[in-house]
């Protein structure tokens, strides 16, 4: 691992944390509007998401960014579908990784790139 992705992590953490730390340290957050309470707890799943599929879904092939729709996209979709079903997102990240993985494993489908 690089030095760089640890500074990178550090300012990111720096950058995020006030927002995440918004409902411990403002006291009576609980009572915004419910639509203001509903659209931060998406916040953060809506940023992982596009985090997802940017990462497992778009390739660079000759320096051309392009869609790879694989089982990487399945992934991105259980885990999307899982985590608004049971609203629990570690149940549909853990999901995902089990359906790429095995599908790896088995030589179905090969890693992009």
């Amino acid at each position: 691992m690089s030095t760089e992705l640890v500074l990178l992590a550090l300012l990111m953490f720096a950058v995020t944390y006030p927002s995440r730390a918004l409902g411990l340290l403002t006291p009576g957050f609980e009572r915004l509007p419910r639509v203001a309470l509903d659209y931060l707890q998406l916040v953060g799943p809506a940023v992982l998401a596009a985090l997802a599929v940017v990462n497992a879904v778009v390739v660079v092939r000759a320096e051309r960014p392009m869609l790879n729709v694989g089982i990487e996209a399945l992934g991105v979709v259980a885990c999307l579908a899982i985590t608004a079903w049971r609203k629990n997102l570690l149940l549909g990240l853990l999901v995902a990784v089990v359906i790429v993985a095995v599908v790896r494993a088995a030589g179905i489908a090969p890693p992009p790139g």
